[in-house]
C-alpha cells in the first residue's frame, strides 16, 4: 500500500508513516523503498509518533531511533564499492547539509545548525536531490554512508 499512495511513480506522494509491531530489517528496508518517509516500531509512544508525523508533512523522514543504528550499519556493511558521483560537484555548503540530512536532523534543526533560512535549507535539500539522482532524505542518507561523506 505504500507504494501505490508513496512510491517511486507515483506523481503526488503522499507522506507515509509506517508503524508496525515488527522489527525486522527486511520491513523497515522495504517500507523506506516504497516510498515511507518515516517508520516506527508501535511502541514508540504519542511523542515520537507526533514527531513522525510533523516531518513526514514537512517533507522530512523519521526512523525510530532504536531501529536507525542498525539500519545504518547494515547499508555501510552492505554498500557497494563505488559510489556514482555526482555530475555537478556538492558546494561547501550542500555537503554541510548532506551531512546533517545523514545524521537525521530535521529541516528545521539544519536551517539553526546552519545559521540559514527554512527556505535556503529545502533549497539545498531539493539541489541535492537532483545531483545525487535520488527521490528523498533517506537515500540522501544512504548516499552519504556509501560515499563516506559520514
Amino acid at each position: 500500500m505504500t507504494r501505490r499512495l508513496a512510491g517511486p511513480d507515483v506523481a503526488d506522494p503522499m507522506a507515509v508513516v509506517v508503524i508496525t509491531t515488527f522489527d525486522l530489517d527486511e520491513y523497515i528496508l522495504g517500507a523506506l523503498r516504497a516510498g515511507a518517509r518515516g517508520f516506527l516500531l508501535k511502541d514508540a509512544g504519542p511523542e515520537l509518533l507526533v514527531q513522525a508525523v510533523h516531518a513526514a508533512a514537512q517533507g522530512d523522514a523519521l526512523i525510530a531511533p532504536n531501529v536507525t543504528r542498525r539500519l545504518l550499519t547494515a547499508l555501510v556493511e552492505h554498500a557497494p564499492e563505488t559510489v556514482s558521483q555526482p555530475i555537478d560537484p556538492l558546494t561547501e555548503r550542500e555537503e554541510e547539509v548532506l551531512v546533517l540530512v545523514a545524521r537525521g536532523r530535521t529541516n528545521a534543526e539544519i536551517a539553526t545548525d546552519l545559521f540559514i533560512s527554512l527556505s535556503t535549507v529545502k533549497s539545498h535539500v531539493a539541489s541535492l536531490m537532483t545531483k545525487l539522482g535520488v527521490r528523498n532524505r533517506v537515500e540522501i542518507a544512504m548516499w552519504a554512508y556509501h560515499s563516506k561523506r559520514v
